[in-house]
């Protein structure tokens, strides 16, 4: 099993989707040799993940079962793992298709429902001594309580349920899951207090590129959103997050740098 160092700054996951409806890119890399050059750019500009998904998870997207998922993804995984030298993630919420990556090498799950979808999820990825991405999500966007409180209470949920399947917790990483289950205003709510989720102790994981939050504030499609995306990675950067999962690794990567560099100097 790869090793991830999860302390390391600015750890960039670059956004590989392999569906024709995403958001963004949708059917944009659906071949295998477009989806393995693109793989090569993201990791030539600084990528050091290759997130790869098979099903949009976009409002209003069309569900796929396990066998298309997989059928999908599957090919462009091999070739990914064999070619390159990339730490590859899966961007699935179905324990089936995570456990067939899993068997393949792949060293990380990045599940939107954290953990929370199926039981089994957590138990294959403890099987396979895999790293997991634990995103926040739900159904609706009503909150009884204050949003970053009920974020905190989902994630000790699916801690605890990493734990008991017996993940390690040192693969394991926290995603406040913006664009789910969140209004455009508790979207940026939660990007203004991202610092509050560093009390949980896990790195933070950052997945604002090219999303509606952006695109709302600006009123912009999503192939214009490059800028605002940078924005808020910048922020969160700013406020402890160290993983940013973006389309764009360079500029993204180039701006953080930047901003740190500036808030670090005495």
């Amino acid at each position: 099993m790869k090793f991830l160092n999860l302390n390391k700054e600015d750890i960039m996951m670059g956004i590989l989707n392999l569906t024709p409806d995403s958001f963004s890119d949708g059917g944009n890399f659906d071949s295998l040799n477009l989806a393995l050059e693109h793989a090569k750019i993201m990791l030539q500009e600084g990528a050091d993940i290759i997130d790869i998904g098979g099903e949009s998870t976009r409002p209003g997207s069309t569900k796929v079962s396990k066998d298309e998922e997989l059928e999908r993804i599957k090919d462009v995984v091999q070739t990914i793992l064999n070619k390159t030298d990339a730490f590859v993630s899966v961007d699935t919420y179905k324990w089936e298709v995570a456990k067939e990556v899993l068997k393949m090498g792949v060293p990380m799950i990045n599940d939107i429902w954290g953990l929370q979808h199926n039981e089994n999820m957590a138990k294959v990825v403890a099987e396979y001594d895999a790293y997991i991405v634990i995103m926040h999500n739900q159904d609706g966007t009503d909150y009884k309580k204050d949003i970053i409180d009920s974020m905190i209470e989902f994630f000790n949920k699916s801690i605890q349920i990493a734990l008991n399947a017996g993940i390690d917790k040192n693969k394991i990483i926290l995603d406040p899951g913006i664009g789910f289950g969140k209004t455009t205003k508790q979207n940026m709510i939660v990007i203004n207090r991202l610092e509050e989720l560093n009390i949980l102790g896990y790195p933070i994981l950052l997945g604002t590129s090219r999303k509606s939050i952006v695109g709302n504030i600006l009123d912009l499609p999503s192939n214009q959103r490059l800028e605002g995306t940078i924005a808020t990675n910048v922020i969160g950067a700013l406020k402890g997050c160290n993983i940013f999962r973006v389309h764009d690794v360079k500029e993204n990567l180039r701006a953080i740098k930047v901003a740190k560099a500036i808030k670090g100097v005495n």
